[in-house]
Formats: structure tokens, C-alpha cells, sequence
């Protein structure tokens, strides 16, 4: 399986959307500051996960969830 993922920043509230093959241990690499894009945000929270059955997909996804009408559906979900 594949996992596109949203965290949540408790320092700032924003999101950041990935993809991974392994999600217990990406949700590891944010926590411990492994992770450029998210290591001046800490603490993150994961919010929101959805499995893929391929790579290809999860990384779609991830681009959908990146877009506009992304974000407002995961406010929406969110909330």
C-alpha cells in the first residue's frame, strides 16, 4: 500500500501533504526533524490518510489534495 498523508503543524496550523510507501515511519522522519520541509514546524500531527493501491495513485493524490479544490475539501474533512 501507499499513503497520501496531511499533518498539521501545532506551531503555525498549516498543512503539509505527502505520499509515502511506509506511513508509521514518515510520521517518524516529521517528529524527529528528518524532514526539511516540516523540521521548523514541529510538533506535527498527522490529520488525515488515505492508502493507495499504487505509487502512481498516491502520488496523484497527493497533487489533488495540493490544488485549490484539494485544500477546501480537506478543510471540509477537517473540520
Amino acid at each position: 500500500m501507499f499513503y497520501t498523508y496531511v499533518l498539521k503543524s501545532n506551531k503555525d496550523g498549516k498543512l503539509y501533504i505527502g505520499w509515502t510507501k511506509n506511513l508509521r515511519n514518515r510520521i517518524k522522519e516529521h517528529s524527529e526533524a528528518q524532514v526539511n520541509a516540516t523540521k521548523n514546524r514541529l510538533p506535527m500531527k498527522l490529520v488525515y490518510y488515505e492508502a493507495c493501491l499504487s505509487e502512481k495513485k498516491a502520488i496523484e493524490r497527493e497533487k489533488q489534495l495540493k490544488t485549490g479544490f484539494g485544500r477546501a475539501y480537506l478543510k471540509r474533512r477537517l473540520e
